[in-house]
């Protein structure tokens, strides 16, 4: 009976889920062209922004790989919540910069911008290959996310097979039809289930097992005081090994610096209505990272409540917790939030991969130059597809892939980032630096040295890109490049006839053309 009112509970919000996705297109015609499905039109508000772009941050892992990060290491997990944090105040500049770049060309992605940038359209090709190699595993990881958590919430009745083709097509059911709008829509959705079942967990995990946060806290320092402190609990010894200091800077560095050039985040900048909606979202996203604490801290929890969970098991502490504890409805919410945090990221990752062939592969077809949008959508399928089918045959295949992920996508900052702010920065130092850092990441990630000297190995590679991009710019002779610097260099649009900041600041007498 347990079972059978959680399912009903999730099935019931997944179809709600894909109902909302495609009211989304409602007046909207037959859903326009690829701007529209993949940008949204360039038309969302701050709420909807602000929810898409939490969504991306608030994924399966926030429910089940940061409460297992918290049951099997402790501290060391905050570096999600720094990085993060980080990026946002990192996005206030570059995201406005980015989606005027994008606006005045014409732009729907970073391989739009790169391509664009350096005037090579093969160039756009590369990089959406490579940064789908980037992205894929994250696609199947939230595959499998979903997975486990409809499996567990449906106490062993749906099998992790049917939970993964359940994930695969809700998610694919709105995506191809509504895109970015659709996304933001179920976001909404997922954001009130999400706020409130871990608003709720803060309040009852520590109150039912603990008798309250005094009993809990006092508890957790006197008995696992290494949970508390870096590198945390088996993260290496001494000397900056492990997930100590060094780690832990660096890594949040690294991807406080991807993440505001993460092929997800560029969308959610690229689908703004405006540049200031941007500006204001960078200020109160950090806001939604409290939540973030909640499993972390439910992690910890677990220490004490289920004890001697150990690999793939440790990301359930989160559901052992509630799983025997709540009745079947509740889990069958918890569940349902847990799932959306799967299925809108993972919504965004499988639209910005159909978006980058769409635009910058096939669309070097003569015969498909015209059709991007279609071709956009038939990707996003095969996109999702290849994942669910490498999860049920190699399901290590990818999650290996996915360790370096983002320190993969890291060395693509030169030629996304440094390009647009730096017109001496020529294509062939560039694209020479690329092939040093992935060869680097990978050479240090597979052979077991990441960190290197508890340093993230994605930024030792970095560091060795740069290098390599500014000797072959000195060195190499200049790009002819005719174009001015306006065609070529972004720049944030504050200033600019129309941008809302520009408008308020006149009003006020404050504008910055005085007399």
């Amino acid at each position: 009976m347990n079972a059978v009112v959680a399912t009903s509970v999730f099935a019931v919000f997944m179809v709600a889920a894909v109902a909302l996705g495609l009211l989304a297109l409602r007046g909207r015609g037959k859903g326009g062209g690829l701007a529209e499905w993949s940008v949204g039109g360039r038309s969302l508000g701050p709420v909807f922004i602000w929810v898409l772009m939490a969504g991306e941050g608030y994924t399966s892992f926030s429910y089940l790989g940061a409460a297992g990060w918290g049951y099997n290491y402790g501290a060391p997990v905050l570096y999600v919540v720094a990085y993060m944090s980080c990026g946002y105040a990192i996005g206030y500049v570059v995201g406005p910069m980015l989606w005027g770049y994008a606006r005045r060309h014409g732009l729907v992605g970073i391989t739009d911008m790169v391509a664009h940038r350096f005037g090579r359209p093969w160039l756009g090709a590369v990089v959406a290959v490579l940064a789908t190699v980037f992205l894929l595993p994250y696609i199947q990881l939230q595959i499998t996310g979903m997975g486990v958590v409809l499996s567990v919430i449906s106490y062993g009745a749906v099998s992790l097979n049917w939970a993964y083709f359940v994930a695969f097509a809700v998610t694919t059911g709105f995506v191809v039809v509504s895109g970015l709008r659709g996304s933001a829509w179920v976001s909404v959705l997922k954001d009130i289930l999400v706020i409130a079942t871990l608003g709720f967990l803060a309040l009852y995990v520590p109150l039912h097992y603990f008798d309250g946060y005094g009993p809990f806290l006092d508890r957790l320092v006197t008995e696992k005081s290494d949970w508390l402190t870096l590198p945390g609990h088996g993260g290496g010894g001494g000397g900056g090994s492990g997930l100590g200091e060094l780690w832990f800077i660096s890594t949040t560095f690294l991807n406080s610096l991807t993440v505001v050039i993460f092929p997800t985040t560029v969308a959610g900048y690229l689908g703004a209505r405006n540049a200031d909606a941007l500006r204001r979202n960078a200020m109160y996203l950090p806001a939604y990272n409290v939540l973030l604490f909640v499993p972390m801290l439910l992690g910890l929890a677990a220490l004490f409540v289920v004890p001697g969970l150990a690999g793939a098991e440790s990301n359930l502490a989160l559901f052992k917790l509630v799983v025997d504890s709540l009745p079947a409805w509740a889990v069958g919410v918890i569940g349902v939030a847990a799932g959306l945090s799967s299925i809108v990221p993972m919504a965004v990752f499988m639209l910005v991969i159909g978006t980058m062939w769409g635009r910058s592969v096939l669309s070097l077809v003569p015969r498909l130059a015209e059709r991007q949008k279609s071709a956009a959508q038939v990707v996003v399928v095969v996109a999702g597809g290849l994942a669910l089918l490498l999860t049920y045959t190699a399901p290590n295949t990818l999650v290996r892939l996915s360790l370096i992920s983002y320190e993969g996508m890291a060395q693509l900052l030169p030629m996304v980032l440094l390009a647009l702010v730096w017109r001496r920065l020529t294509f062939r130092g560039a694209f020479s630096g690329l092939i040093v850092g992935v060869a680097v990441v990978c050479v240090l990630v597979f052979s077991g040295n990441d960190p290197l000297g508890g340093v993230n190995a994605g930024l030792v590679a970095l560091a060795a890109n740069l290098a390599v991009a500014l000797a072959v710019t000195f060195a190499g002779p200049r790009d002819m490049d005719p174009r001015p610097d306006a065609e070529v260099l972004a720049h944030d649009p504050v200033g600019e006839e129309g941008d809302p900041l520009s408008v308020a600041r006149a009003a006020r007498g404050t504008s910055d053309h005085r007399v």
